[in-house]
């Protein structure tokens, strides 16, 4: 366990439950930037078996919510395919119907998904808004799966969702190959949501290595990124912290990804390294490979001291090159 580390800039969610909190174009205000706790759980997998994958999540956002002794964590996040073995074999045995709509409120008992009783159930047991990482999610309509996170405030509502836009398809030589395509479809919007003390933007994993979808989000008023995400042993220690310390310094907000567990004996080995970037780039946490808590204070100045400092967002040529979020 790492101790609490005190952090500049907000990753702060609150939403009005008549409204909602999922967006693609801007349509009202960001709330005021305030302080808050964010909580990355570095989840260890318990293996094929999805109920037993389920109670392990929910034992451990319990305990997330109950661990920090200066106060309950505000913003509580899961990793990538929590519920299931990760890759792209397993995604169409997992896959779950949960139908969300941007805009219409979500009937959690009517649903269908598991996997979004449970954390809509701990979210609201907890008193929390819970970034539930992502399950692999079937549309009834177009019978096509997605990798697909879910966001629930404090009274359980399911209040955004977000398919993962840039499917990992990679192939190094002698070292890894990787094809989501095979099952999963991508996803066709930019999301994020509100809560009352910051707007927050979404994505997954892959999406970290498209600098356009973090962009358009901060241009529409986000102050952090979350992006649960599971790299793996080769592209971990290349890219995970460098991506993460890119997206936060190109867009000056708070950046965050929260990865499984590191578990020798699965198909798929997770990098690990949980951690959150503040908006000058730097790291302000960071976890090791094993299952972990971490608990990170998010402190607003920072965000708004280096961009007074170093305006580039007052200095963009849209003159010279496009706004990619008009």
């Amino acid at each position: 366990m790492f101790p609490n580390l005190r952090l500049s800039g907000a990753l702060l969610l609150s939403h009005n439950l008549k409204h909602s909190a999922c967006r693609t174009m801007t349509s009202v205000a960001p709330p005021v930037f305030k302080p808050f706790t964010l909580t990355l759980i570095q989840l260890g997998s318990i293996g094929s078996d999805k109920a037993a994958n389920l109670h392990h999540a929910r034992e451990m956002i319990m305990k997330a919510a109950k661990s920090n002794s200066d106060k309950r964590p505000q913003v509580v996040v899961l990793p990538e395919c929590f519920n299931s073995p990760y890759g792209f074999v397993h995604f169409p045995a997992y896959a779950e119907s949960i139908s969300y709509t941007a805009g219409k409120e979500y009937d959690i008992q009517a649903s269908v998904s598991e996997s979004v009783k449970m954390l809509s159930s701990a979210a609201k047991e907890a008193g929390i808004w819970l970034i539930g990482g992502s399950i692999p999610e079937r549309d009834v309509e177009t019978n096509n799966i997605y990798n697909t996170c879910t966001v629930y405030s404090p009274t359980g509502a399911l209040v955004a969702s977000h398919r993962k836009v840039h499917l990992f398809d990679i192939d190094i030589p002698g070292k890894i190959n990787f094809k989501e395509s095979e099952t999963l479809t991508g996803g066709t919007t930019t999301n994020y949501f509100d809560t009352e003390f910051a707007r927050i933007g979404l994505g997954l994993c892959y999406d970290v290595r498209f600098p356009e979808l973090s962009m358009i989000a901060a241009r529409r008023g986000c102050h952090a990124m979350v992006y649960p995400g599971a790299f793996n042993l080769t592209t971990g220690p290349l890219h995970w912290e460098l991506l993460q310390r890119a997206r936060a310094n190109d867009n000056q907000v708070f950046f965050s990804m929260c990865s499984p567990a590191r578990d020798m004996t699965a198909g798929y080995h997770s990098w690990g390294h949980s951690m959150v970037v503040d908006p000058y780039g730097r790291v302000l946490a960071e976890a090791d490979e094993n299952e972990t808590i971490l608990h990170v204070d998010i402190d607003p100045e920072p965000f708004h001291e280096v961009r007074a400092g170093i305006p580039v967002t007052k200095q963009r040529r849209f003159d010279v090159y496009p706004d990619v979020s008009a």
